[in-house]
């Protein structure tokens, strides 16, 4: 499976992701082209897409919020975020975000 979406970095990994604002519910939909999709339920003002990203990563990804930066895009849909772990693998992190049924197509 193609995993440019996730890289590894020195203490970390980045992901490019792509966020649809103002759904339902904050989930992965899956990748596309060479990005990880999430809906975000949070609306796309005053930073609180942003917010609500990053706290939605660090959550799932088991780090400190402060862990999770968002290094290119803070406007934009598509998003590149540095996420500092010493433990935490490009396999980890595709366990953790993708879906189980994901996976396996």
């Amino acid at each position: 499976m193609n995993r440019a979406w996730c890289s590894a970095l020195p203490g970390g990994v980045r992901l490019a992701v792509q966020i649809t604002p103002n759904a339902k519910k904050t989930e992965v939909i899956g990748v596309l082209d060479d990005a990880l999709k999430l809906k975000l339920q949070a609306q796309p003002i005053e930073g609180k897409a942003n917010e609500a990203l990053m706290r939605y990563l660090a959550e799932v990804l088991s780090v400190p919020r402060s862990a999770v930066v968002i290094t290119h895009g803070q406007t934009s849909k598509r998003k590149l975020i540095d996420v500092k772990s010493g433990t935490l693998t490009v396999d980890a992190v595709e366990k953790l975000l993708l879906p189980i049924d994901f996976l396996k197509s």
